[in-house]
Parts: C-alpha cells; structure tokens; sequence
C-alpha cells in the first residue's frame, strides 16, 4: 500500500508553499521532545549525588517520561486527526513547557519523576502531530525525502541529548537541562501560530480514552516488573503479580481495540506485511539504541572517569554520523538503490556490529568505542527513514496523526523498555558479581575500603555494561532481519497483484 496515489505526478496535490520551513518548524518542536529522551543519562551521576536517587529511581526518572507518552500518543494522534493537529501542536508545547519548570526547580526524586511524567503528556501530542503536518503540507512524491529529514532530527535527538546535558551540567546545576526548553519553546509557539496551517480528518473518530487507559496501566506494570526483578527477585511474588497484570491488561487492551468502531490502534493494520515489519524493527531499533546510550553514558562517568561534558562530546560522533548522512541525501539513495528491505537489514546489522565493538572494546580505549558510535550512527541513518515510511505509507492520509501515533508509540516504548530491560540485565550482573553492592555503583565505591576492592566493582559494573550491550545487539540484528524478511515477503505479494491484475 502506497500513500502516493495513482495517476501522473501533475495530478497529484501541490505541497504547502512554505511547507520546508514548516518542517523546521515542527522538527524543533520535535527535537525538543526528543532530547529529554536522553538528556537525562548523563545527569544521572548528579541525581544520584544531590538527590540521593538509587538505580531503580533513575529507571523511573526516565520511564515516567517515555511510558506516558507509550500510553498517550495513540489518542494523542487521534485527537489530532478529529480536532486539528495545528491546535494538539500548540497544546502539547504548553503542557511541555509546564512540565520543563516543574522539573526543573524539582527538590526530590518523587517531584522529578511526577513532572518527567507531565513532560510526556505534551510530548505525546507533539511527536504525534509533527510527523502528521509533515504528512499533509508535502506532496506525496516528496513524503520519503520529509520523513528522511523527520527520521534524522528523530535520530539526532537520541544521540545529541548526552552532548546537550554534559555542556549544561558543565556550566549549571542539573535543571537547567529542564529549563533550557523554555526558549525553545517559546520560539516553537511563536512559528506554529504564524506558520503551520491547520489540518484535520473530515470524519475523525472520537479518542478511545479506556485504550489509553489499559495501554498505559499494561506497560508501565511490565517495565515495573523489570525493573523490580533484580531487587526482589524474578519469581518474588511481588514481581510475579506485576508480570500478571501487565499480561491481563494488554490483552485486555487487545481484546478492546478490536471490538469498538473507533480503536485508536486499529488491529487491520497488522495485516500489511509493510506495516507488521515496520513495527518489529522499529521496536527493536529503539529498544538497542535507547538502552545502549543509557549504558553507554554511565560507562563514559562511572567506569572510565570523564565529566559530563567529556562524556557528551564523545557520544557526539553517532550524531555527526546521521546527520552527515541523512542531510546529503546519501542514505536516501542507498534505500533507493537498494530497497527498503535491504536498507533495514543493512542498517540495523550495522547498529548491531556498533554495539559489540562498544561492548567488546570500550575497556581498551576510546577508539572501539568511536567504531561503534559511527556504525550505529550509519545504521540508524538508512534504517530509520524506511521504517518510518513503510509504516505511514501503510496508514491512510487521513489518519496520519493515528500513524505517527503508532510510529511514535512503537519508539517510545521500545527505547523505555530498551533502558528497563539492558538496565535490569545490568543490575543482575552486578548483583551476582558483587553480592554485597549497594543500590548503585558510586554508592558501593563509597563503601569500599581498599583500592583493590573498589577495582573489583568497577570490573563488576563494566562486566555488566558489557552483557547488556550484547543482549541489545542481538536484538537490533533480530529486529533487522525479521523487518526485512516481512517487508520482503510484502513487496512480492504486491508484485504478483500486479501481474494478475
């Protein structure tokens, strides 16, 4: 299934006259968003030193985050598609802003996750309808080329957020990263009123609040049940209970969607192979990359000493690498020489080969992991466009807030289930190797009495990092060649449509 619709290209639908700087417009906003994603790992030795946050408090600090926005950005998109995306635009960089102050002026780890977790509710309804303007003001033949540039500021926003917070936290105390939106986004309101007109579906449904509800509740009791596992153990009861719910209420949430006319994940779409592959390498994309950088940054500070700001500047390679990519056009003409199912499988097996020479080389100096920030960066920059498009292309226009509903629902939870997940697996690690450890590891230095048992946890702790990287590596490669199997599989079905019709 195409969004292109058929006849010459002269008969297609003009883009907006401003449509170019539109899309800067709203990949400001975006970027903005995007970069509280990870704007928070390398503050995390700040937290844990002036607010006293244990590991599983800093997992809650950016969960909150991702997982409200998981749970919201479905009937985020919807309620942009029946009430107009320019009005939910403004609406999410108010609430955004809101939460960026509460943050921001935050004095204990309770008040940081609340506001972590108001910030989601404007973020949900930013990085639903961006993609949605994106949709509308370009004229079909030019969607791949504004989706490219929406993937590379999506991806840049992933990487960019350790450079941002190490510069801040060089300069200021930790929450001037919260306050630092503000310009931002006054600047962001101030474009959209004058720029971006509104759009909306002629017969938008209704939002399906109980969805958004048993969605939420579904996987924030499955990343609470990861995060909890390490602590109190896999088969504790208290674990055990939280795995049930998160199974009862996804399905339920299942069962949901596919009973009422107005779903805000309408299950149809599941059956375009597009789609379905899509789906899987974007999870598990975000999944790698989300949980790799908040292992990556703690490796930087805690195992090998630099600073924030040292620490950020040397994250700053994956980010060059996609831009460099993605804004010279060079991964746009691979995807087009190559196909889409080629160009995913070639890029998420170039982010898995980043991730082991990180995971395998970073103890023997900085160079392994250079190779890996350029091959996840290079990975991601042609992998990433053509997922995203495959998904949209598969999602009628006039549900385009619904897709970039989807789309952004996919990532959000793959990068919060990405940090649980490679997170728990980490404090497992460190639990076996260091029975006695505390809640964190600049606590059980703190309580080491010699030089030689302070190594022995620091070589627990990088033992750790280490099988964590690996297990998201594995995953990006899975995610990989089950996306362009699928995706594959998809393409021939339509070509044997073609030929029989």
């Amino acid at each position: 299934m195409s969004t292109t619709p058929p006849g010459h290209p002269e008969d297609q639908p003009p883009g907006h006259p401003q449509r170019w700087l539109i899309l800067g417009v709203i990949c400001l906003a975006q970027l903005t968003v995007l970069l509280d994603n990870t704007v928070l790992n390398v503050a995390i030795p700040s937290l844990t030193r002036e607010l006293g946050a244990a590991t599983s408090d800093i997992q809650w600090m950016i969960n909150a985050y991702s997982l409200v926005q998981s749970g919201l950005l479905l009937t985020a998109g919807s309620a942009a598609d029946r009430y107009g995306r320019k009005k939910m635009l403004i609406a999410g960089l108010v609430l955004f802003g809101i939460g960026s102050v509460v943050a921001g002026l935050a004095d204990s780890t309770g008040q940081l996750i609340a506001a972590r977790a108001g910030m989601g509710v404007g973020g949900a309804l930013l990085l639903t309808t961006t993609l949605a303007v994106a949709m509308q003001v370009f004229a079909p033949a030019e969607h791949p080329k504004a989706i490219g540039i929406w993937s590379a500021v999506n991806a840049l926003g992933f990487a960019a957020g350790p450079l941002l917070g190490g510069f801040i936290l060089n300069h200021f105390w930790w929450g001037a990263i919260f306050l630092i939106n503000l310009p931002v986004v006054a600047l962001g309101l101030a474009a959209v009123v004058a720029l971006v007109p509104e759009s909306k579906s002629p017969r938008g449904d209704r939002p399906d609040l109980l969805g958004a509800l048993l969605s939420t509740i579904g996987m924030t009791a499955l990343v609470y049940a990861i995060i909890s596992g390490p602590e109190h153990g896999w088969t504790s009861g208290r674990v055990l209970a939280t795995d049930a719910v998160a199974v009862l209420v996804l399905a339920a949430f299942a069962y949901w969607e596919s009973r009422i006319p107005y779903p805000m994940l309408d299950l149809h779409f599941f059956r375009d192979r597009r789609f379905t592959g899509a789906v899987a390498g974007a999870v598990l994309i975000t999944f790698g990359m989300g949980g790799a950088l908040f292992l990556l940054t703690q490796h930087l500070q805690f195992v090998l000493g630099y600073g924030p700001l040292e620490a950020g500047l040397r994250t700053a390679p994956l980010a060059l690498a996609v831009v460099a990519l993605n804004f010279s056009g060079l991964s746009a003409k691979w995807t087009a020489r190559l196909g889409t199912p080629v160009s995913i499988a070639l890029g998420m097996t170039l982010m898995s080969a980043g991730l082991v020479s990180i995971a395998t080389l970073a103890d023997h100096g900085y160079g392994g992991t250079l190779l890996g920030l350029l091959l996840i960066g290079a990975g991601a920059a042609v992998a990433n466009p053509a997922m995203a498009h495959a998904i949209m292309s598969a999602i009628p226009p006039e549900k385009a807030g619904v897709g970039a509903g989807i789309n952004g629902t996919l990532a959000e939870f793959g990068n919060g289930l990405g940090v649980a997940v490679l997170g728990a697996i980490l404090n497992s690690r460190f639990a076996a190797l260091i029975p006695v450890a505390a809640a964190s590891l600049p606590a059980a230095l703190a309580s080491a009495g010699s030089e030689e048992e302070r190594g022995r946890i620091t070589d627990a702790f990088s033992s750790g990092l280490e099988t964590s990287q690996l297990v998201g590596a594995v995953a990006v490669l899975l995610g990989g060649l089950l996306a362009a199997a699928l995706l594959r599989r998809a393409e021939r079905a339509d070509s044997a449509v073609a030929v029989s019709a």
